[in-house]
């Protein structure tokens, strides 16, 4: 039982929708989460859409490392971004969550934690900012932002 318990790694989002907040279980996502109103899948192989209502809720709920893009529709960098945020989702999915939060639809979590620029990346995790990186980013970097970056062995 306290393996089961040890390979569990619970996340909370909401439901892209209906906007229920649903619990899922990032260790069986081979079994195709869905929504607990909807019944409509969960896909956590792309980023998430997130408001200032949910946001603390869902950095909160997380096991997992998230990563969150503050951006903006009419940014140009932010939407260089998006291919890249897309690679990482799919890439460590189970791994890490992968958020978007459009700054100027929600303002209220941006202001709180004193987001002047977008793009603007920031790591959680257990509920707590961890790093961040201001500025449009290609994937080495962005992987170590994340700590998943793999650093070859000097001799």
């Amino acid at each position: 039982m306290a393996n089961a318990t040890q390979t569990s790694r619970p996340v909370v989002v909401s439901c892209p929708f209906c906007g229920t907040a649903n619990r899922v279980d990032l260790a069986r996502l081979s079994a195709g989460p869905k929504c607990a109103q909807c019944g409509r899948p969960i896909k956590l192989d792309r980023p998430l859409h997130v408001t200032d209502a949910d946001f603390e809720k869902i950095i909160a709920g997380s096991s997992v490392p998230v990563l969150v893009d503050f951006h903006a529709d009419w940014c140009g960098p932010c939407k260089m971004m998006a291919p890249v945020l897309d690679e990482v989702a799919r890439r460590h999915m189970g791994d890490v969550l992968v958020l978007k939060l459009d700054t100027d639809a929600h303002p209220a979590t941006p202001s709180r934690l004193g987001i002047r620029g977008i793009p603007t990346l920031i790591v959680f995790e257990h509920g707590r900012e961890s790093r961040r990186l201001v500025g449009a980013t290609q994937m080495p970097e962005l992987e170590k932002l994340l700590g998943m970056d793999q650093p070859e062995r000097q001799a």
